[in-house]
């Protein structure tokens, strides 16, 4: 039996159910659910064989038929990366036209059928890392100016050094990358695709002025910084009009915390600018590698849940389109209904909890609980990354059967004996990680705990600088 976070007041989650309609598209999602983009890595790595590497298979399969078979109204993918040599990490998908074939293709088809057949909508999550791709994969990335990361290594990462894009560049290497991307997966049979804009990757390196040094048309007022984004979607309406139905949406910082980093004020309008083209959903999540912030700041926010819902609620007004979702901090129905009463969102992006429980919310829009599962790592973003990884994959290495539900072999992370043989696993990988960087490689191992799956194995060696 999970254990789950208790509720003093429970409250009627009926509101959780509402349709939300797509001012653009016009699709409609089922309720107000949203499974956020969560880091998968357990995609084949290996540079050397391009028909392989960042290739889905039916792990993936699984797990987003599961999600959408656990009610979630909209389902978004990991980040898919448009560009093999920007990376967020060796395991994740890709989508690229030096990469396309038949087969990747066809899986990529299979995915979208699967988890378009119990009704939720599938969103293709594409991203480029830019200045956050690890050495391992590109020591000099490209960035939207010449600034370095001040971490140098979070965990088993490690940065280099990143790379202005010329003017001339950013049509060939970042719009032309996303427009190839979406269309893949439009013709896949994607409901449709969001920008991942957040979290410091390349798209909010462009949004940021801590990173957003330039003097052209894509750098200085939040207007110009805005610019690429708004043309990577005129650039994708262009190959799949508004008439198809095609969903297309954004994840956005609603702040950052470093020095010169986006402000609420800022993020503001920038999603008026990105609002006022016609984008179907933005959601809101905020941080960076060099400082994530994916905790509670303030005695109020604690109380709210929502990691940014203080910004949140300052952005959401501004709105006149898009949907508003808001990810980080939701664990508990009321908090969930008070930020929509409030008007500071319009749905709910899960991202771990959801891992725990691949059905948390049907189990709510049921009435069968008022809460996600208890997290045994709250602030503990490397074994949060371990752990969720080791529960999608345990999802995943099994169909959905409506016998066994979509919860069938994942680890309850609540039971205190599942809990310590888990932790002594994960240390032991964790240290192996660190025993092959002090050797120059670059090793990454999905944990192997109910499973023994040699295909989640990364590994390579990081280049010098």
């Amino acid at each position: 039996m999970v254990k789950r976070i208790f509720v003093e007041n429970p409250i009627d989650p009926l509101i959780l159910g509402d349709k939300l309609v797509f001012p653009t598209s016009k699709r409609t999602a089922r309720n107000r659910f949203l499974k956020s983009a969560l880091t998968e890595l357990c995609a084949p790595w290996n540079p050397s064989n391009p028909a392989t590497t960042g290739l889905p298979h039916d792990v993936h399969v699984n797990m987003y038929e599961k999600w959408s078979a656990g009610g979630a109204g909209v389902v978004v993918t990991g980040n898919i990366m448009v560009d093999q040599h920007h990376l967020e990490s060796p395991g994740n998908t890709m989508i690229t036209k030096e990469l396309d074939s038949s087969e990747r293709r066809q899986i990529w088809s299979k995915i979208a059928t699967k988890a378009k057949k119990h009704g939720a909508l599938i969103i293709g999550q594409l991203g480029n890392a830019g200045r956050q791709t690890q050495r391992a994969v590109n020591p000099h990335p490209y960035s939207s100016s010449d600034v370095p990361l001040k971490v140098k290594n979070i965990g088993i990462r490690g940065f280099g050094t990143p790379v202005a894009l010329t003017f001339e560049q950013i049509q060939a290497e970042i719009i032309d990358k996303f427009v190839f991307a979406a269309k893949f997966l439009y013709e896949a049979g994607f409901d449709g695709v969001q920008l991942h804009g957040a979290h410091g990757y390349m798209l909010a390196q462009f949004l940021s002025r801590t990173t957003n040094k330039r003097t052209d048309k894509y750098g200085g007022s939040s207007k110009n910084r805005a610019r690429i984004v708004v043309d990577i979607y005129n650039a994708i309406r262009k190959e799949i009009p508004v008439e198809t139905g095609f969903v297309i949406g954004i994840k956005l910082n609603s702040v950052e915390f470093q020095d010169e980093g986006l402000t609420n004020n800022e993020a503001v309008e920038i999603a008026q600018e990105i609002d006022s083209v016609g984008f179907d959903f933005i959601e809101l999540s905020g941080g960076t590698y060099e400082d994530f912030k994916f905790k509670h700041r303030r005695e109020t926010t604690v109380k709210r849940e929502a990691f940014f819902l203080e910004f949140a609620e300052k952005i959401k007004p501004a709105i006149k389109y898009a949907i508003v979702y808001v990810t980080g901090g939701f664990r508990t129905v009321p908090a969930m209904i008070q930020a929509i009463k409030e008007n500071a969102t319009d749905g709910i992006g899960l991202g771990r909890p959801i891992t725990q429980d691949f059905d948390l919310p049907n189990q709510i829009l049921k009435g069968s609980i008022q809460s996600a599962a208890e997290w045994p790592f709250a602030d503990d973003y490397n074994s949060a990354l371990f752990a969720c990884t080791c529960q999608m994959i345990q999802a995943g290495l099994t169909e959905y059967s409506p016998e066994k539900g979509v919860n069938h072999g994942i680890m309850d992370l609540t039971d205190e004996k599942t809990f310590k043989e888990y932790i002594q696993i994960q240390n032991e990988i964790v240290q192996l990680i660190a025993t092959k960087a002090e050797e120059g490689r670059f090793y990454l191992s999905m944990i192997p705990y109910m499973h023994n799956e040699k295909q989640f194995i990364c590994e390579g060696t990081i280049p010098e600088l």
